[in-house]
């Protein structure tokens, strides 16, 4: 069989494999392999499989996954996102839609100790989804924000995406981080004003909550302003070069675990839980990274980003319609599998593309980062929809409902992040030259 064939039946497998429930990582690593066998061996495919599992595994620099898994974990098990929601809440809770202005703003904080969108999400959806049920708001903008509430935490460090993507291309995790802060806050302005204005057209669907008082106010701070000493200990020092991004891990885990101990929020069964479900999650990603390290190296046998990035400088295009082409891929691809699955079999591919073009790999980790994010909450794959509609019982579609203005705010900001670089690159190109 020629390569072309045995690439095409590779992915075909590979995608086959996605829909019969195979864990990500395995089943990438399990394409690889018969791919790798049918064009180099199988002894050479063996070989592969053990050096690179190895590799991965063994891998100090891997272990800031674990540490910025463990960090949100604890603060997740802390309550402390329960904390920043009524601080948020009591200065935001009287305006129009203020309880659901309040979770975006909270979530948008809590993002500041947890990388996990999924955890974000469900932590809130927990806790504002009953408020807002209790001054009557509609359903559609209640669980609509909560659901698009996961997707602020893909680009506000420590991003998980980020940190993935800083693994698969060499580039700095403390620039990638670096560069998140502004479109993060970007883009959380952007729903707070898509918010705003749908509830200042139709007030029904957010009514007003109780007016809290300043000396309420101002008591509550104290709780958002431990997160934001955390986070400007932490990132600061990684910035400066103080510690390495595996030591900010540490750093961070240790601070918000003596937080919650301090405060009495956090018992031996939560730190035991926090414990585990970090482990399954850092497991979870290092076999996804594995399987992608190996599929890789299938890839780079077949030449097939170099045809690729070949083919698209042949078509003579404006560089940034060819960075919309891949965005579009991106959305396309994650419409039929996992969009985390994608983007660790995608990057590797259109990677020598976006360099060829002569775009900054910092700069293209926030676009496509970005358009993740709309992934995440459009059908069918759209998994933050599926968990807000079981925790809310409601239909899928009243959800869906709820992120269409959301959706238009969240493309809009991926323009904005495409033709004008400078807010991603400025902060990184600042603070670290």
């Amino acid at each position: 069989m020629s390569v072309l064939v045995i690439t095409v039946l590779t992915l075909a497998m590979l995608f086959l494999l996605f829909t019969t429930g195979m864990s990500i990582g395995i089943a990438m690593a399990f394409a690889g392999f018969i791919g790798f066998s049918l064009l180099v061996g199988v002894d050479a495919a063996l070989g592969l499989i053990a050096v690179d599992i190895y590799t991965v595994f063994s891998s100090y620099g891997l272990t800031v996954i674990i540490l910025f898994t463990l960090m949100g974990q604890i603060a997740v098990r802390a309550g402390i996102a329960r904390d920043v929601y009524d601080c948020t809440y009591k200065w935001a809770g009287h305006l129009p839609g203020g309880l659901a202005l309040g979770t975006i703003v909270a979530g948008a904080l809590f993002k500041a100790v947890c990388g996990s969108g999924t955890a974000t999400t469900a932590m809130f959806a927990g806790i504002s989804l009953p408020e807002m049920d209790r001054y009557g708001y509609d359903k559609r903008l209640s669980t609509g924000v909560v659901a698009t509430l996961g997707t602020v935490g893909g680009l506000i460090p420590p991003s998980q995406t980020l940190i993935l993507y800083g693994l698969i291309t060499g580039t700095s995790l403390g620039q990638l981080f670096l560069a998140g802060i502004i479109p993060g806050i970007v883009l959380a302005f952007s729903f707070v004003v898509t918010l705003y204005v749908w509830c200042s057209i139709n007030p029904t669907l957010g009514p007003r909550g109780d007016r809290s008082t300043w000396k309420a106010r101002f008591l509550s701070l104290p709780s958002v302003g431990w997160i934001v000493a955390i986070f400007v200990g932490v990132f600061g020092g990684l910035m400066a070069g103080l510690f390495t991004p595996t030591e900010a891990g540490s750093i961070g885990s240790a601070a918000v675990l003596i937080l919650s101990l301090v405060k009495g929020s956090i018992n031996w069964k939560g730190t035991v839980r926090a414990l585990t479900e970090s482990a399954y999650m850092a497991c979870m990603m290092l076999f996804l990274l594995a399987g992608a390290t190996i599929l890789g190296h299938f890839f780079a046998v077949t030449r097939a980003p170099n045809m690729v990035s070949d083919f698209l400088g042949t078509l003579n295009l404006n560089p940034y319609v060819v960075i919309g082409m891949i965005c579009a891929i991106y959305l396309i691809g994650g419409e039929f599998i996992d969009d985390l699955a994608f983007f660790m079999l995608a990057t590797p591919i259109f990677l020598p593309v976006v360099q060829n073009l002569g775009f900054d790999l910092i700069w293209f980790g926030i676009v496509i980062t970005a358009t993740l994010m709309i992934g995440v909450v459009i059908p069918p794959l759209a998994m933050l929809v599926f968990l807000v509609a079981g925790i809310a019982k409601v239909p899928m579609g009243t959800v869906y409902k709820g992120i269409y203005p959301f959706l238009a705010a969240m493309a809009i900001c991926v323009l904005l992040f495409m033709f004008f670089p400078q807010i991603s690159l400025w902060l990184p190109n600042l603070l670290m030259k």
